[in-house]
């Protein structure tokens, strides 16, 4: 079988170039690094240059393309409802109707509530704005590691220094716990002796923070931005119901991880999870700009008429859209898909691992994998240096791969939930070569 990808010229290609030079001048650049070239074009899980270059895409533009980039039910759906209605505000359209149904029927059975926005910050920012309304006090628990956007609230409420140095005075009330990063955990446990300390050093710092007026608790299904970290099988559970037990909103942050992300249609359902609000975000639209706030009735019911709106939220085009993706996953088993070809990906990269000096873990479930790179296995020094370098290797050989991570060392292995095996063994022979040239090279 020919090759998907290829890739003609040492990146980036002179049309790229080109665009790269205008893009540096006239777009502010404080955005995060990439591979050196511009997208044309896209199909699946394929993505074209402006030089024709063609890639397998391992970052479904940062976790936002589940369905595939362009997927023709998609395009149908959006340009059909592009052609009757795009804005309408407030007003109800059979579309939001419809799509509103349908949220509700997909995510946990206590969420009987939709409320319609754009991004995943901006419905980050609700949660908590419900929080306070509901419960009247003002405290947030959040977690070190943590990542719920970079809008005021969102960023007051992040447990990495990037997002929101030199950016205060940040909201008040905010009390940062650690969460549970197995692979660097700061109290020297290993999951095979982890009797969950790190959940009791929670509860400590809460009790010693707090003025009592603690409202909610805010966590990501798994932190991704911080280099796709998961916590250990039945921690969220027993923050749930510790929340529930002090009567506190349990918020839960499923803006990178819903829409068969990790193997299920949300990760709540790993671990059998009612959150009193649950923010969806990134793969509802599938590159439409849409997001949601799930919740409970008695919860976001505090709220009254015309105290919390958005301006293009729910309107017609990104309901449309919505529609059509969960049509889409439903008629083609995405998330049976994202178990099958994640278990080859996974099964693969530990593979690699064993081989390569620098690839100190690798996490994840479903199609949501993280490499984390490291000078050296036994000190577990983070090697972000090393990240670029895999980045602009794959992308010469074919493969976008992105970066995450507290440290910055952490390759994100994400693509589009359609990926097929041809797609999955050529990327992941593309990734081999790449580490071992890397470390042969080294060494």
């Amino acid at each position: 079988m020919p090759n998907l990808t290829n890739v003609q010229h040492p990146l980036p290609g002179p049309k790229s170039r080109q665009l790269l030079d205008a893009w540096h001048q006239y777009e502010a650049q404080c955005t995060g690094y990439q591979a050196q070239l511009v997208w044309d074009h896209a199909e699946g899980v394929l993505v074209t240059d402006v030089d024709g270059n063609k890639f397998i895409d391992w970052t479904s533009g940062v976790l936002v393309a589940n369905v595939g980039h362009s997927h023709p039910k998609h395009v149908e759906a959006v340009q059909r409802q592009a052609g009757r209605l795009m804005n309408n505000y407030d007003f109800p359209t059979p579309e939001r109707v419809a799509f509103a149904k349908r949220m509700v029927e997909t995510t946990p059975p206590n969420l009987d509530k939709a409320f319609f926005l754009t991004t995943g910050s901006e419905a980050c920012e609700a949660a908590v704005r419900v929080a306070k309304r509901y419960t009247g006090k003002f405290e947030i628990v959040s977690f070190v590691g943590g990542f719920h956007g970079r809008t005021y609230a969102a960023m007051s409420l992040a447990g990495m220094a990037g997002t929101k140095r030199q950016y205060g005075p940040l909201m008040p009330g905010v009390i940062r716990a650690p969460f549970p990063y197995c692979y660097r955990c700061p109290l020297g446990k290993c999951p095979d002796s982890c009797s969950m300390e790190c959940f009791d050093l929670m509860e400590t710092i809460v009790d010693a923070s707090t003025t009592g007026s603690l409202a909610a608790v805010m966590v990501e299904a798994y932190q991704g931005a911080a280099g796709f970290i998961f916590a250990p099988d039945g921690y969220l559970k027993r923050l749930e119901t510790w929340a529930r037990d002090r009567d506190l909103v349990f918020i839960l942050d499923e803006v990178q991880s819903s829409y068969g992300r990790t193997g299920k249609m949300y990760a709540a359902e790993w671990d059998d999870l009612r959150p009193h609000l649950m923010a969806v975000g990134k793969g509802i639209g599938s590159g439409i700009p849409t997001s949601a706030l799930m919740a409970e009735s008695q919860v976001i019911g505090a709220l009254g008429q015309g105290e919390m709106s958005s301006t293009c939220g729910g309107n017609p085009v990104s309901c449309a859209a919505g529609l059509a993706v969960l049509d889409i996953m439903e008629a083609e088993d995405l998330i049976g898909n994202a178990n099958r070809m994640g278990a080859i990906i996974k099964d693969r990269l530990l593979q690699i691992q064993e081989k390569c000096p620098y690839l100190g873990d690798v996490r994840g479930r479903g199609l949501v994998i993280g490499m984390e790179f490291v000078k050296d296995k036994q000190t577990r020094e983070p090697a972000p240096d090393i990240t670029r370098q895999v980045i602009d290797n794959a992308a010469q050989h074919g493969v976008l791969v992105g970066s995450v991570g507290i440290y910055g060392n952490v390759i994100r292995v994400a693509p589009p939930l359609m990926i097929h095996d041809a797609e999955v063994h050529e990327s992941l022979d593309i990734m081999e070569q790449v580490l071992t040239t890397l470390y042969t090279r080294e060494g």
